[in-house]
Formats: C-alpha cells, structure tokens, sequence
C-alpha cells in the first residue's frame, strides 16, 4: 500500500533531505506522492530501495533495518500508537498478537499481503521468532522494528540474529521462513530489578497445585485439629503466595458438571466445530451446518469442506496445534458447497483453535469474516445469522462506516495531490509569465507594476546607448518574400538577444532591423561603456552567421555607441513599455546612421569612456552629423585582452580560425576607412598600449 511508499519517502526526507528523495524519485522513475489506500506494485518499493543504498553508499541490511525503527515510528505518529500498546504486556505477547492486528487491518487494507510471524519462548528467556513472507530479502526490517518496540513499549534492549533461512515447507506455498534469536536485555534500574522480576508470569498449574495441597490440608482438621483461620487469613495467604499481585494468584474454580445442555451450546455458539485427531467432526453450530450442510453428517473430515488461509499450513492437527496461538481463517471449498452456494462468493471463518486435552479433540470458535454489509448480503446472510453476543455483528457496522470514511479519505487525498499538482503547474506557468515580463521589462518596474504602484520616470546621468541596422535592408525586404525577412531577423535577434545576457546590458526594443541596447540602465553601473562595447563586438561576429536571404552571404550590419544622460520611465498602460528620452538617444542613432557596415561608430562621449579601456581604437575624423553638425567620431576595432569565445560567452579557448577572424575584424576596419580618417590619418590605440 501507498502507506509503505510514504514512509520511505518521509524517512529519506528527514534524514538526508528533501533533495536527496527528489535525486532517489528521478533515478527510479517513480511518482512524487503515493496514496495511503492505493496499492502499488512491490517493484516500485523495492527499487526505492536499491537506489537509495547505491546514493548513500550503504549496505541493504542497515537500510532496511533503519526503515524497520523508522516504520515504527511513522505508524505511533500515524494513529496507531494506543492500537499497537495494547497488543501485550510484554514482548512474547505482542509478538504473538501481531497475526491479529494484520487480520484486523485487513478489513481496511483489504489486499494487503502482511507478513506472518510465530514466536516460542525458550527456558533460558530467549525466544524463537518465525518470520514468514511472500516478499524475498527484507528480513532485516524485523530487528529494526522489534528493536524500536521492545524499547519504546516495554524498556528492553535485544539482539536478533539469524539461525535458520530456507524456503517454507510445512505452509503451503514455498515462502522464505527465517528464525530469529531473539536476546532480552532489560535496561530497568537496579533498585527496580526485584520488583522487575515479581512481574514474571507465575505457572497457573503450579498454583493450582499448592492451592489444592492447602485445601487437602484444611480438610484434614478432624486428623489434626489446627488453629482455625478466618476467610480473610486464606486470602491472605492466598495473595502473598501469589507473590502480592491478586491477579496472578487468580484460581478460576470449574464445576462439577457442564450446566450446558448440547442443543443451547450448539445455539448459543452457531460457528464453531469440534474434531478430533484425524479431523472427523464430533460437533458443529446451527448456523455453520446450515451454510455448510454437509457438516451435519457426523464423522466427516473438516479439510473436505474447509481450506485454510491463515495461517497458511496444511490442515493437519500437528500444523494447528504448532500454530495454536494464532488466528485461523478456514475457507469453505466451492465444490463441496451445495449448487446455491457455488455462484456466491466462498465464506470465510476466523477464529481460535482450543486443544481439549481431555477429549482429545480441538475446538474451532470461530465468526464469519465479514468486512462490510455488502459481504453479508453477497452470501445471502443477515446479522440476525451472528449471535447477539458476537461482536462480529458490531465489526461489520462499524467496519461499514469506517470503509467510507476511508473511501472519503483517499478522495480527498486524490483532491490534495490533483491540487498539488495543479499548483506546480500554476507556478511553472507563473515563472513563464514573469520571463515573458521581464523580458519586455525591467524587473524592479514589472514587480512594481504587479503590485499596482505607480513607476516613477528615473534620471541617469551617465550610460551608453547603442542602435545597429541591417545594411541595404530596403533592398532585401524588396526582393524577398516576408517570411525569408522574419526568418532572417529572428534568426539575428535571437542571437543578439544571447549576447545581452552575456554582457548584462538591457534591450531597448526592437523596430523592423533597428535593435536598441542599453548599459547603466535601469541599474546605474560604473562599467557600462565596456559592457556595451563587449556586446557590438559581439553583435559584428554573431551577424557573420546570419545569411542574406537574396545573396546567400552572411548579412553586414551597423553599429553605433553613444555615452550620456538620459531620462528613463514605463510609457502606456495597455502595452507598457520601458523608454529612454533624450538628446543622447538621438546622438545615438546618428552615429549608428551615419556609420560604416561592420563596423562599431563611436562618439567621442563613447570614445572618452573607451580610451583608457582594454580596447583598440581608431580615429574615424571629422564628419558632418545631421542635426549635431562636425563631431570627430573614432571605430571600435577590438578588445585586446578579450579572446573571441568570451566575448561571444562561449565556452574553450579561442582557436586558430577566431584568431584569424577577429583579425579580419580588425583588417577591414583599416580597408577603405583611412579615405574617411582624419588629416593625419593616425591610428589611436588605449593608453595601455
């Protein structure tokens, strides 16, 4: 059942982190959350479990045992603590009791397959535990929860180990049987340990015996007359040779005779059957015989109408009486049924087996095992079938009542993880959303827009501001058919839009093969120049991978820097956009128009902010800018300390060709520019050089 899966899951989390289950869950391919109620394929647990030993590099054994206390642990926290304490005074008892809790839970757990377990106790304290199962090597849970158990519940340390392992005969069916050692070790004070050891359970028949010896003894007063004793001075004596408990030195007192005659016997107790050694009936219930008439036939053999489910042995007195302290659930055998019978579903009754020493026959009290009203109509039973003091008539009830409440329970579980997974979904496409905000604006201005404040226009004082377009793009968008220019643009921007995260620099916008970048905007930052300049150098070699779609040749492009103040603020409230207002923007966009393909056009703002830089520049000379009139503008040839991959953010080192083209970079910056250079036709390069 999903219960299992959720407490291995709660076990990785608590001890080695959330993270750890998120790596385990993706190496086995397995769901994040598993239903209580639901049933899962064993595989899936088991894997959880292989990987987990592989991560954390620990051996099967110490983790099944650490799931073994951990289990326990999870079940007290899951409501069955109080269920789990009344089991037994001791750990003989509650060990004996755990077959019964397994039936009980499969009422609710109906296709639970459970582990069996049979428990001896030896002359020296120690026991035998028997641990049967269907499932192959995960015996090592036991020690673990046995371990938390005899602490936790009775303040006693143990030790298992192993002494026999093979396949299991005397059930039906080949299963692993494993017998454990089990050594108690009590960690009570030493002051305690005398009162510890009154608590050992005292031999009735050992009692008995001395009872009778002093009720001989006080029959004999006419022999050997003695001091007569009052009623309180017997029960005195009774209680002190009980060693002070009044409980444990209880002697029930049985009657001479059965005051029982056989027919309100067989009434008053409708499902139960005597057999005898060879398993003929000698007694059977009214309402068994009426199910299964076959039984009103004396002498007949129990295992010809009746197969056993739990435990799970071959009906055979020898396997009963080794199993006598557990529950036995019989099934009846659908050929032996009359044909009424044989289409309704096959009943099953679970009881206890008594052994009558004196008749030598072993008595089977038994109840139909019933989960649900549904069962009982099925078989074509009604509860007035149960004697009234049955309490199996109760279980059914509340057994009804507590299958809806789990029906309720797992649909809202099912509700919880539909949500769950509903709100990932909603986050993921919150985070898709916010990207896509981001993206047209700055983060801090979506934020505050989101919050519904109103933006406030911003003032910088200084950042640089590029434009570039593509060279002959009129002529392009003539000859070529729309979705060759999309394709042609998108396949450009795309790359510029990398090289901005690259160089942490800001998109503008974008209009038809304008593309407007931004640094010291919308955060002030003092290297902005470089930033910007890092990002056209970028843009020269990224649009060398762009193709012309009339020529076939990799497109050429313009480029042009300005450095400034400018004003800054959302515009519109439909489609809100983040813009720059300023001469400064226009400074920019001349010198991006009044620019040379492949090459990076500077102002002397931009040029004053670079010369001192780790880049090489070249005086462009004195031109006439339209509306700025003479201005001395310089081309930005290169980073020199700056290999080509970092500048595109790509990983390795730069190889030979990126030597070869950025030098051819730097080759066509001197090709036919020194017409346009001024008088002197120097070339500047940084101070550094």
């Amino acid at each position: 059942y999903g219960f299992i899966n959720t407490c291995l899951k709660s076990l990785v989390i608590e001890k080695y982190g959330e993270e750890t289950w998120d790596l385990l869950r993706i190496k086995t391919g397995v769901q994040d959350t598993f239903m209580t109620y639901e049933v899962y394929k064993d595989d899936i647990t088991l894997q959880l479990v292989e990987k987990a030993c592989q991560m954390l590099d620990v051996s099967p054994e110490a983790v099944l045992q650490q799931f073994g206390e951990y289990f326990f642990e999870f079940c007290k926290r899951s409501g069955y603590d109080h269920m789990l304490r009344t089991l037994g005074g001791n750990l003989y008892e509650f060990i004996a009791n755990l077959d019964a809790l397994h039936s009980y839970l499969s009422l609710s757990y109906q296709a639970m397959n459970a582990p069996s377990f049979r428990v001896e106790m030896n002359d020296d304290g120690s026991m035998h535990l028997h641990y049967y199962s269907d499932r192959r090597g995960l015996c090592h849970i036991v020690p673990g929860i046995m371990g938390a158990v005899a602490m936790d519940f009775f303040k006693t340390e143990i030790s298992m180990e192993i002494i026999s392992q093979s396949d299991e005969e005397e059930r039906t069916g080949k299963k692993e049987h494993i017998v454990f050692l089990v050594t108690q070790r009590s960690t009570v004070p030493p002051k305690c340990k005398q009162s510890s050891q009154q608590k050992k359970p005292v031999n009735p028949q050992n009692i008995e015996n001395a009872f009778n010896k002093l009720r001989d003894r006080a029959n004999q007063v006419s022999v050997c007359p003695v001091k007569k004793k009052n009623h309180w001075g017997t029960i005195r004596g009774i209680v002190q040779f009980g060693r002070g408990k009044m409980l444990r030195g209880f002697i029930p007192v049985y009657p001479k005779s059965l005051w029982v005659d056989i027919k309100t016997f067989c009434n008053v107790l409708p499902f139960h059957i005597v057999f005898d050694e060879e398993l003929r009936v000698k007694q059977a219930g009214v309402s068994i015989q009426r199910i299964v008439p076959g039984l009103q036939t004396m002498d007949i053999r129990v295992d010809d109408y009746f197969s056993t489910v739990h435990p799970e042995v071959t009906l055979t007195i020898t396997n009963v009486r080794k199993f006598i302290n557990s529950q036995f659930v019989l099934r009846t055998k659908r050929e032996m049924m009359p044909e009424s019978w044989r289409q309704r579903p096959m009943l099953e009754l679970r009881g206890q087996m008594i052994w009558m020493e004196s008749l030598e026959c072993m008595l089977y009290l038994c109840s139909p095992l019933l989960r649900n009203l549904h069962e009982l109509e099925e078989r074509q039973m009604h509860i007035s079938d149960i004697a009234p003091h049955d309490v199996t008539r109760d279980l059914i009830l509340l057994n009804q009542q507590r299958l809806a409440e789990m029906e309720l329970s797992n649909q809202l579980e099912r509700k919880k993880e539909e949500l769950r997974i509903l709100s990932k979904h909603l986050e993921e496409e919150k985070k898709k959303t916010e990207a896509l905000l981001y993206a047209m604006l700055p983060k801090h201005v979506a934020n505050q827009l989101k919050e519904g404040k109103r933006v406030e226009a911003g003032e910088f004082k200084e950042c640089t501001i590029l434009f570039s377009d593509v060279v002959t793009f009129t002529n392009i968008c003539a000859q070529c058919e729309p979705i060759q220019i999309v394709a042609m643009l998108n396949s450009m921007y795309l790359r510029f839009d990398r090289l901005t995260t690259v160089h942490d620099v800001y998109k503008v916008e974008t209009i038809g093969d304008a593309y407007m970048v931004v640094g010291g905007v919308p955060v002030p930052v003092s290297t902005h120049a470089e930033r910007v300049a890092n990002f056209a150098l970028g843009m020269i070699l990224m649009a060398r991978e762009v193709k012309n779609p009339v020529t076939g040749n990799p497109i050429q492009i313009r480029v042009g820097l300005h450095t400034g103040p400018v004003l800054a603020g959302v515009v519109g409230e439909k489609m809100p956009r983040y813009c720059l207002f300023g001469d400064t923007v226009n400074t920019a966009s001349r010198m991006e128009s009044h620019g040379v393909p492949n090459k990076i056009h500077l102002s002397p703002e931009a040029y004053r902010c670079l010369r001192d830089k780790e880049f090489e520049i070249i005086a462009r000379g004195e031109i006439e800018v339209k509306g700025k009139g003479k201005m001395c503008t310089y081309f930005l040839m290169r980073n020199i300390t700056a290999q080509e991959n970092e500048i595109l953010g790509r990983p390795g080192k730069e190889t030979d060709s990126g030597r070869e083209s950025s030098q051819s970079v730097h080759d066509d910056l001197n090709k036919g520019s020194l017409q346009m250079a001024c008088p002197q036709g120097k070339i500047i390069y940084s101070s550094n050089l």
